[in-house]
Parts: structure tokens; sequence; C-alpha cells
């Protein structure tokens, strides 16, 4: 290991010749010399008003001169202490600067004391100051800037086996902060430091890097199984519940190691190597650990390509929308669901679900999802004039400014009715910015477009959201419906929907029904309407108008039968 030169820059021996006047001035600085944090008296002493941004030069305006600039340079690159003698004109007198690095921050002293080691107020100030800009203020942890010296100083690593990085971040963290507010979050936050700093014991250092992303090093050599046995351990901690104002929560972790030099012998690279370990981790259900594997770098070259591709997907008019009919319980179509299809040119068919959250991360589903409308809405004009169009509105389309406006245009440049448009939304949008997404839908209703709460059940299914928000349908979840001729609860959750809904003026529509026993017992309970397979996978636009023909002969879902048999 490098030798640990900080520990020398720790008591700075420098005593002031400004005639007694030992009244420290400090301020902390990122090695692009841009300033941090500082003391009280740091602002009266420079006389420069605080901005969003200062520097060095800015608040020394002496140091840009060639030979101070230098030195500031050479204590940055040695990490050696080194005094500098500023003559204040302004005051007629001369300051003594002092700056070295600790804990990989530039700190600048004006009139620095030492007296045989023993604190004073200045030592105080100093030692408070560097805390609060290497430590996280919730946790109390080592924060990102602490993990990125340590990991400098321990890189590159000699010898075949070096220092263990873990990238931490826990699962189903969000759900509690939009349920329970951020207070409950910042109380989950604070229990996992504590959890992981029990687990690692005096084996290692962990840091919180941001929101719930945490690091652990482990310094000395490492075996592989070592810090996979640590990791298995931090896992297992992490599947007891937290408990919090009374309520037991469930928020469990995952894992990425990366091990030096084997996996990375610089900083980057192995935070990079850590970083696939934990998407690996995460893709394979999360709550686990996965040690870094250079085939793991194929995966995630697909994804960067997929991302790339994504980006002009659009324009190279890849995307197509296929079609799943509504029926109501007797077989007749009232509508069909608009479902977003990506044809890539060397990959295939890519599903939904691997595509939308990518596109709604870079920035992309409101031009997408524009297109999507547009395009379904131009298409299902050639439908009977009762059939409904139903189409999905993501999350990040949804609270992106100026959507009603659009929509109103979207619908008036086509010439499609608004109460033939079904608005689909899941109760993830609703979390955030409560007072703007009323409005939003309130706007909606007022334009005739019937909006649907899609995928009840799964996620929050606060009672609120249907007291508060005019909705006209509750889509219940397929996961209810897929074992609902075998399982009572799921039997009794449906039930309940269907009354709670048809109680507030409600439609129903059951997601997912995949056989005819299915959709009786739905018929039987008296769902509004069905959706899927068993009615009819979703169709191409070409092959809709041959379903219509056929629907529109006949009530009976034998001719469903008939038709998928054709396909």
């Amino acid at each position: 290991m490098p030798e640990n030169r900080e520990d020398r820059s720790q008591q700075i021996p420098y005593r002031s010749e400004s005639d007694g006047d030992l009244e420290a001035v400090v301020s902390l600085w990122d090695l692009d010399l841009k300033l941090l944090d500082s003391s009280k008296k740091f602002k009266e002493h420079v006389g420069l008003a605080f901005r969003g941004e200062v520097t060095l030069w800015e608040a020394y305006p002496a140091l840009a001169k060639p030979a101070f600039a230098a030195l500031i340079r050479l204590v940055i690159d040695t990490r050696e202490p080194h005094t500098i003698r500023l003559d204040d004109p302004r005051r007629g007198k001369r300051n003594i600067l002092a700056s070295y690095i600790q804990a990989g921050l530039l700190i600048m002293e004006t009139n620095a004391v030492a007296l045989n080691g023993s604190l004073t107020s200045e030592h105080n100030e100093r030692a408070r100051l560097i805390h609060q800009a290497t430590h996280d203020a919730l946790t109390g942890l080592p924060n990102r800037r602490q993990f990125s010296a340590a990991l400098a100083q321990l890189l590159p690593a000699n010898g075949k086996m070096g220092p263990a990085l873990m990238q931490l971040d826990l699962d189903d963290f969000k759900p509690v902060n939009d349920t329970l507010g951020h207070g409950a979050g910042d109380i989950v936050l604070k229990l996992a430091a504590e959890r992981i700093k029990e687990a690692l014991g005096r084996g290692g250092t962990v840091y919180r890097l941001a929101g719930d992303e945490f690091a652990i090093i482990q310094a000395g050599p490492q075996r592989a199984f070592e810090a996979e046995q640590l990791a298995d351990t931090l896992v297992a901690e992490f599947k007891k519940p937290f408990t919090v104002n009374g309520i037991a929560l469930f928020v469990g972790v995952s894992v990425g190691i990366a091990i030096a030099p084997r996996d990375g012998n610089e900083g980057e690279q192995l935070m990079k190597a850590a970083d696939v370990a934990l998407y690996a981790a995460k893709k394979e259900g999360r709550r686990r650990a996965r040690t870094f594997d250079p085939a793991m770098l194929i995966v995630v070259e697909q994804r960067e390509l997929l991302r790339r591709s994504l980006r002009v997907a659009l324009q190279r008019d890849e995307f197509f929308i296929e079609y799943q009919p509504l029926v109501e319980p007797s077989s007749t179509v009232v509508g069909f669901e608009a479902l977003l299809r990506w044809r890539h040119p060397t990959l295939g068919i890519i599903p939904p679900a691997a595509f939308i959250p990518m596109a709604e991360a870079d920035g992309l589903m409101r031009e997408i999802g524009q297109w999507m409308l547009e395009e379904a809405c131009r298409e299902a004009l050639a439908w009977p004039e009762h059939y409904t169009l139903a189409v999905n509105l993501s999350p990040a389309e949804f609270l992106t400014s100026g959507l009603t406006d659009r929509i109103s245009q979207t619908l008036d440049i086509v010439g499609f009715p608004a109460e033939r448009l079904e608005l689909e939304i899941t109760e993830g949008v609703l979390l955030e910015r409560t007072t703007n997404n009323l409005d939003t839908l309130n706007t909606l209703n007022v334009l005739g477009i019937q909006i649907s709460l899609d995928d009840f059940g799964t996620e929050y299914s606060s009672l609120s959201y249907l007291k508060n928000f005019p909705f006209d349908t509750i889509k219940i979840d397929r996961y209810f419906i897929r074992d609902l001729l075998q399982d009572t609860k799921s039997q009794t959750i449906v039930r309940s929907v269907i009354g709670l809904a048809h109680g507030l003026d409600m439609r129903v529509t059951a997601e997912g029904v995949e056989t005819p026993q299915q959709a009786a017992w739905l018929r039987d309970e008296g769902c509004d309407r069905l959706q899927g397979y068993c009615i009819s996978p979703p169709l191409s636009a070409d092959r809709l108008g041959e379903f219509i023909r056929q629907g529109a002969r006949t009530q009976s879902a034998a001719t469903f039968d008939e038709f998928r048999a054709g396909q």
C-alpha cells in the first residue's frame, strides 16, 4: 500500500506574524480549486461575496501569480504541505497562508496555529469543516468525496489480490418514500447504514454515495470468497424487516463485487466493474450479490447498443402498434388497447418491458408517446364508430408539461372523437405533484376523454386515488386473474374490487384472461370487460379488420376461437 502522506499534514506547525492576531480563516477546496466550505471568518477575510461557485483565484488573487500557482499545484500533486507569505495591503500586514491536503481536500488556512498539538478553537473549526465536507449529513458515513480519495490512495494495487470494492443498492426503497414519506425513508437509510456497519465490523469502511447507494472498501488484500461471504451476509441481514413508526418494512439489498487488480487497477475501472456486477445482481432478480465476470460486459454492451438504437428508432420507422380486443362478457367487442412494439433491425422484436423504462430514463417517451397516440387514432378511424381506443400513458410522459394541450391538438388534427379515447395510467404517476395530476386528469375529463387506472392492486392501491381522481375504469391486473380459479384470496380481492368500482360508478376490466373458465367466473361476478388471450392475442393493424368482421357477425366466444385457430 502506498505511504499515507496525509497523516503528516494533520498538524501544521505554523504561527502567524500578524502582531498576535491568531484567529484562523479556514477554507476547503476541491482539487479543481472550487470552494466547498469555509469558516465564518473566511468571507470577511477575503472580502468576497458568496456566489454559487467561487474559485481559489477569486478568493486569493495573489495566488494566480505563476510562482504561487505552481506551489498550489505542487501541494495537490505531492500531498506535501506548504506555506505562502502574502502581503495584505488593505490591512498593512503580512499573512501566512498554509496549504495542505487532508481527506482528499485542499485546506487553506490564514494565520494557522498549532500549539504543541493542543486543540484550539481554530483546530476545532477546521475539524468541523473537514468532517462536514467528507461525511454524509444524514447517516454520518463517509461520503462520495472521501470514497474517491480512499480508492485513489489504495490503487494501483501490487500483487495478485488487492482491495475489494462493493457497490450496494437498496431494493424496494422508493415505495417507502412514496407511501410513507421522506421522513420514513430517512429513517430506513439510517437503519440501513447501521446494519451495514454491524455486518462489516472492522473489515472495511462503508460509504454513502448518494440516495440509497452505498459502497464498501475492504482495504487489505482480499480473496474472492471472503468478499462474497461478506456480501452474502449483507444480503441475509437485509431480509430482516426495518421497523419504522411501528410498521415493518422490507427493504432488501443488491451487491456488486469487484477486486483489484483482477477486475481493474484504477478507481474508475474498479467502480465500473462493481457497477456491472450490481446490474447483473438486479437483472437476476435483486436481493443477491454477484462478483464481476468479464462475460457480464456483454450484457451491458448489448444494453448500451439498445439504448443507442432506441434514440433513432422513431426516425427509422421501427415502431409499430398491435391491438388487443376489449370485450364485454357477452363477447361483444367494445374496443381495443393499443400496444407499442419495437422491431429492431438486427435483434428483432424488443419487448416493451425492455425498452420503455430505457426510453423514460433517456427522456424519449414524450416524442414516442406522441407518435403512438397520433398513429393509433388514425388507425382507429377505420373501426366501427362505437369502438373505443385505449392508449397507455407512461409516468414520464404523463408528468411532462403541456400534456393536455398536445392530446387535444392531436385529436383535432386527426379528427378522432375525444369520447372514444381512453387513456390508461398507473398509480405510480399519481405519487408526486398531486395537485398538478388532479388538474391534468380533470382537464382530460372535461375534454370527454375516459381515464382508466391500470394494473390496480399491484402498486399502492390507495383508496384516496379512487376518491380524489376522476377515473372511469379500474383495470384488475393479470396477477390476480392468473390463479383466480384456484386461489380463494384472489377471488375475494377481485370480488371486492368489482364491488368497490361499481359502488363508485366505475367500470371494471380484467386483464390477462386466459381461459373460458376464468371468463365465465368474471362474467358471473359482474366484471364489465375482459381482455386477454382467451379472447385474442394482440393483433397487427392489417389483421384487425378481419377480427372486427368476424366478431361483428356473432355474439359467441366460439367465433373468437375460430379466428385464433385460423391465425
